[in-house]
């Protein structure tokens, strides 16, 4: 969508530009249209002195339509819409109405009415023959014509607002399904059949149970892995409880290798079964502290490993040591592909920091989560 900055990018200099192009189109829009329209105040002016009149009306009625406009916009449609929270985004649309409403006639009857007098005032000819209006009726007129703009304004800024919404979620779609299908191919093109692949590590296992026990261990735990890669992760999401025991499996297999030279240190808690995450999420982040962490390190390797979960919110932190003057190696796919899955999967709902301290590497995953009653109707 880099074509589309002015309408899709985020850089706050294009979401001035087209914000300022919107109100100021607006803003000459009614200018142009209330004079042929005007008020019983301003029947006896020519329509180049209404033009006058409106241009400063005109700024004075954007203020409600601004205000009811950025509240659907920025709080009603993210909180309410999108969640599918109907029942609130009725009562919050009536009550802005009600608000808006009430702040378009406070603007009529008060500014408004000023500007008028003041510009009748300085022609002293269009003064008589104006006749009075009881408060009541001004106050209803004010009420429901400034409304009457604002929500065409509002409804018009809540369309765009949607339209661009579900646009990005079908580009954001349409790239995961290629980059699926791209996984997918390549998948083929090096697949074993499961069934051939499991059927010889259970043969190894069971040879290599009485001459090495170790080694038999190590086999079982690679085909828990294995299983779970090939038929787990078809989904889009599983469940958090499923994907941490693949993790733990998997620091089963790593710690093998270290015997008792590893200091590992794990801290997860009790996982509400209902949490949803992104299948082998977190597995290259796992992986990166045993290849470019301990196995680097010739003398005492270790790892920390801490999970903390607040509802839907998940905090992963990952340090691990390090050689002294190593560096991160770049070059390396899973983690770019991490990020990548990330934008794509928990567009604002997550933040990753990685950093490169003098003796650690430290990994701090914020994401929140999805719960298996909110994923299930979506899916349907």
């Amino acid at each position: 969508m880099a074509q589309l900055d002015f309408v899709f990018s985020r850089n706050i200099r294009w979401r001035l530009c087209r914000h300022i192009t919107f109100w100021a189109s607006w803003y000459l829009f009614t200018v142009y249209l209330y004079s042929f329209t005007p008020s019983p105040i301003l029947t006896k002016l020519n329509f180049w002195q209404r033009i006058i009149v409106n241009l400063g009306e005109s700024f004075w009625y954007m203020l409600p339509a601004m205000f009811l406009a950025y509240s659907l916009i920025y709080l009603v449609i993210p909180k309410l819409v999108i969640p599918a929270k109907y029942f609130k985004v009725i009562l919050s649309v009536f009550g802005l109405l009600f608000l808006t409403g009430g702040l378009s006639a406070l603007i009529s009857l008060t500014i408004v009415e000023h500007l008028r007098r003041q510009y009748l005032l300085g022609h002293p000819g269009l003064l008589p023959g104006i006749v009075s209006t009881p408060f009541t009726i001004q106050l209803f007129m004010a009420w429901i014509s400034g409304l009457r703009g604002s929500i065409t304004i509002g409804g018009l800024a809540a369309a765009i607002k949607l339209m661009k919404y579900f646009y990005e979620k079908q580009q954001q779609a349409l790239l995961l399904e290629q980059e699926k299908a791209v996984a997918e191919l390549n998948s083929l093109k090096a697949q074993l059949h499961p069934h051939f692949l499991f059927n010889t590590l259970n043969n190894i296992y069971s040879h290599a149970q009485d001459t090495a026990p170790l080694a038999a261990n190590m086999l079982m735990g690679l085909s828990t892995l294995l299983r779970y890669m090939l038929y787990s992760c078809n989904a889009p999401l599983v469940p958090l409880k499923q994907e941490l025991q693949m993790l733990l499996e998997y620091i089963e297999l790593e710690k093998q290798r270290y015997g008792n030279q590893l200091e590992i240190a794990i801290q997860i808690p009790a996982v509400d079964p209902d949490l949803m995450v992104a299948p082998l999420l977190i597995l290259p982040f796992i992986e990166n502290c045993f290849k470019h962490g301990t196995s680097n390190m010739l003398e005492h390797p270790w790892i920390n490993i801490q999970l903390q979960l607040d509802g839907k919110a998940m905090h992963l932190k990952l340090i691990n040591g390090k050689a002294p003057n190593a560096t991160l190696q770049s070059g390396g796919i899973g983690i770019e592909n991490v990020k990548r899955r990330l934008a794509l999967l928990y567009p604002n709902r997550y933040d990753l920091q990685i950093i490169a301290e003098e003796e650690m590497y430290i990994v701090n995953l914020k994401l929140e989560l999805n719960r298996k009653k909110e994923y299930e109707p979506a899916h349907l």
